[in-house]
């Protein structure tokens, strides 16, 4: 796996402080809020205010967006309505930086976000500390029933943060991707240990522990019936894991680990992209317009991949690294090819909770997995009220689900029954597969 670059240190002061006064839950929640907004910043710092301001497609948001969206968030879904008397930074801000919520108001249009070089970078960080004072205020000023209410979205706030700031990263990697210079986000770390920023060096909550690396082959599951989505009983969850449910699984086989560019790279000298009955109808129509050849980021001298960038710049090609940044149709094209399929999401879940789990690699650190699964609701799924509902349920259509996590994933945000959805062409994430096939 590509070792991930190191996150330099926070170059702003932060305004949030965590009251030692507080009860220990509010304490101890405030630290939590404090790394995940610290952490933010330090993702940030290697970028210059114009990587932060610019735009490299529709899909993608400028660093400093991210910045102060997810800062509008903790403002519009907590302080506003909770914080007593409280008052805008900037009343503006709702406009610009409000992504979807159709509940919030009125939006900048999203494929012009890379337009808004007002506010400035600098003016960016002042409404993310004149926030987080707030924040750390009201968090040890809220009375009780206000802090039972304020306390689910302040996790919401956390969470829906380390989506962005990994967010951050794969659109960072696209924006200097398309740079003719090629400049890397961070140098290549020494051999020495460095911060990560992926996953944690342990694994997530509710995964299993990382196998000796050498395990290959497949996983056997029997047939049965298994409980699928969030057990609840503590730890957080988004709504599109629930309600749990039960799900029946033909018996079938999961591959220990996942493909590997090697494993690609013979794909495409089989003439992989350019043989229609591999490929689904509106992933071939994809290859024809967009002229794929191969995953996103790699450069071909002929069929024979030659170098890939990362967010460490231009690198040699690896045949060992798990192959990343493919679609949806590009995942089952493959595994058409390879003669078996893609899991369904529930194969996935099932694997990485079982009793076997400890025999499956690259689980939750290495590349975000296609399942062979759109993103529906579970039975008896029903969003919640108001803004907040619109988070996960509205997009339920059109899109397919990934499982796992990424080396851009910060640590312990991942965790079996989480359900990461993009649409199938998407390529721009750190997605690869993981085959499956039937027994």
């Amino acid at each position: 796996m590509t070792s991930n670059p190191p996150i330099p240190a926070t170059r702003q002061e932060p305004a949030l402080r965590c009251s030692e006064p507080a009860p220990t839950d509010r304490a101890a929640l405030c630290r939590r809020l404090l790394a995940v907004r610290e952490r933010s910043l330090a993702l940030a710092a290697p970028l210059s205010a114009e990587d932060q301001c610019v735009q490299s497609m529709p899909d993608a948001s400028p660093a400093k967006w991210h910045l102060a969206h997810t800062t509008w968030f903790f403002e519009a879904m907590v302080l506003g309505p909770l914080a007593p008397g409280y008052r805008p930074v900037d009343p503006r801000y709702a406009m610009l930086f409000n992504s979807y919520y159709e509940a919030l108001g009125p939006r900048h249009p999203r494929p012009q976000r890379g337009l808004l070089t007002r506010p400035s970078v600098v003016e960016v960080g002042a409404y993310r500390a004149a926030v987080d004072a707030a924040l750390a205020r009201f968090v040890e000023q809220a009375d009780d029933d206000t802090w039972a209410a304020a306390a689910p979205l302040l996790v919401l706030g956390m969470n829906h943060e380390q989506q962005h700031q990994e967010l951050l990263l794969t659109d960072v990697l696209h924006l200097l991707w398309l740079n003719p210079l090629r400049p890397a986000y961070a140098p290549v770390p020494g051999p020495a240990p460095s911060t990560s920023l992926g996953c944690a060096p342990v694994p997530a909550p509710g995964f299993a522990s990382a196998p000796e690396a050498g395990a290959e082959g497949w996983l056997e599951r029997p047939a049965g019936l298994v409980d699928i989505g969030h057990a609840g009983g503590g730890g957080f969850a988004f709504d599109n894991e629930t309600p749990r449910h039960r799900v029946w699984l033909q018996s079938h086989a999961l591959a220990r680990r996942l493909v590997s560019n090697g494993e690609f790279a013979a794909f495409i000298a089989d003439g992989g992209y350019r043989r229609p009955a591999l490929w689904l109808s509106e992933g071939w129509a994809a290859v024809q317009a967009s002229s794929w050849q191969a995953p996103l980021y790699w450069t071909l001298d002929g069929d024979t991949p030659v170098s890939q960038f990362t967010l460490h710049g231009e690198q040699a090609w690896r045949a060992e690294d798990a192959v990343r940044h493919i679609s949806f149709f590009e995942a089952a094209a493959y595994a058409e090819w390879a003669g078996v399929r893609l899991p369904t999401e529930f194969e996935w879940e099932a694997a990485a909770t079982g009793v076997e789990a400890p025999l499956l690699r690259q689980l939750q650190d290495t590349a975000w997995q296609w399942t062979r699964s759109s993103y529906d609701p579970y039975p008896g799924f029903r969003a919640p009220a108001g803004a907040v509902g619109e988070y996960n349920g509205k997009f339920m259509v059109g899109q397919i689900v990934l499982r796992g996590g990424s080396i851009a994933t910060p640590g312990g945000h991942s965790r079996p029954s989480y359900r990461n959805f993009f649409p199938p062409a998407a390529r721009w994430q750190f997605s690869g597969l993981r085959l499956a096939a039937d027994r």
